[in-house]
């Protein structure tokens, strides 16, 4: 159940920041139905190939205290680009699919937390 609820909340974010971002041409979504497959994409992703990237990448991990995890989430990002086209879902440079990571990572840490609340 928890995947699929990361999937839906990964949805909407996706639409909001798209919708967001349509005037800078820094993020770009087709349409709504691409949203939920970009989104699935990306917790297949997050499921099969950032463990090892995350293992891979360890020591400049601790060395950044963390922040080198923003890089490897925005390198998860312009995968899920790739493989659901870029002509459907895109991003004009690596900045800003990590500035779309950090905005996905601050939301999904504050809904986390409020389930935790409850």
């Amino acid at each position: 159940m928890k995947f699929w609820k990361r999937v839906l909340i990964d949805t909407i974010l996706f639409i909001a920041l798209a919708g967001l971002f349509a005037g800078t041409g820094m993020f770009y979504i087709t349409s709504a139905w691409i949203a939920p497959l970009a989104s699935f994409i990306l917790a297949i992703l997050n499921v099969s190939i950032k463990p090892i990237l995350v293992i891979l990448s360890l020591p400049i991990n601790i060395l950044t205290l963390g922040l080198f995890s923003v890089v490897i989430n925005g390198i998860m990002l312009q995968l899920t680009s790739l493989l659901v086209g870029p002509a459907n879902f895109h991003f004009s440079s690596f900045g800003a699919a990590m500035l779309i990571a950090i905005i996905m990572a601050i939301f999904n840490t504050v809904i986390t937390s409020h389930e935790e609340r409850l």
